[in-house]
């Protein structure tokens, strides 16, 4: 690993503000307040995924997160990620696992050093190049044929949600496609001592295993009103909803 891939401090903030229940203008650090979190979080972030620790909610529950995820998964496989392809807000490296089987070379990009470093350590690949980089200040350095990103739309605040997608259309090459997952507002999809603030909110409380608290961006969509919001835009979306848990889709400019 080369020495100057991570370059950030690790000065990571609790959140200690009063709850915000709509909008993130009236907190303009959320996103580095985000960025910290998720940095915090990042030997902690695959408990989530598979279903340990407080992310348990029993057997019958953990069955239908599994048959949810291995939905998306074949979705994905269907969709094919051919080429090169980026992959925004990339995490500890589940799905970019999944994206290589399709891929001939990958950029895994993501904020947190912490994360980037278990993505290497698990994924193993000299086909991934990795960038460490706040996406809302990152500017492409290529197009792609492919821009995929999980569990990321959700932490965009709506006000910066059409510059995100510009940000989309300028990383694809003509006739590109992006292929995204994110969550449903779906209680059991967070830890078992979290409540979820209603539908409404954009920002939600989150704990890490220690028992800090931290607040993100979170906004929770529906297939139809995500489709609808992306036409507007100028994108084709095709977009599907897992029987419990996520929601999947792909889109292409118009």
């Amino acid at each position: 690993m080369s020495a100057g891939l991570y370059p950030y401090p690790y000065n990571l903030r609790p959140f200690t503000t009063p709850p915000i229940l709509l909008g993130t203008m009236q907190n303009p650090d959320i996103i580095q307040d985000q960025i910290a979190y998720y940095r915090a979080r990042a030997s902690e972030y695959d408990q989530w995924f598979f279903r340990q620790g407080r992310f348990d909610h029993g057997a019958e529950f953990n069955k239908k997160w599994f048959a949810d995820v291995a939905t998306v998964a074949n979705g994905l496989d269907a969709f094919a990620p051919k080429g090169d392809v980026l992959e925004l807000a990339c995490g500890t490296g589940l799905w970019t696992e999944r994206l290589l089987p399709h891929a001939t070379a990958l950029t895994a990009l993501d904020a947190a050093p912490e994360v980037l470093a278990l993505n290497q350590e698990r994924i193993k690949d000299d086909r991934v190049r990795y960038i460490q980089h706040d996406i809302f200040s990152w500017t492409p350095d290529r197009r792609y044929d492919v821009v995929y990103f999980s569990f990321w739309l959700s932490h965009v605040p709506p006000e910066r949600f059409a510059p995100f997608w510009d940000l989309v259309r300028r990383c694809l090459a003509p006739e590109g496609r992006a292929f995204f997952v994110d969550s449903l507002y779906e209680p059991t999809t967070t830890a078992s001592n979290q409540t979820l603030l209603g539908r409404e909110s954009t920002i939600q409380d989150r704990k890490l295993n220690d028992g800090r608290q931290f607040r993100i961006v979170k906004v929770y969509y529906e297939p139809e009103e995500l489709a609808l919001q992306l036409a507007a835009l100028g994108w084709r979306a095709t977009i599907d909803r897992t029987d419990s848990y996520f929601l999947y889709g792909s889109a292409q400019c118009s």
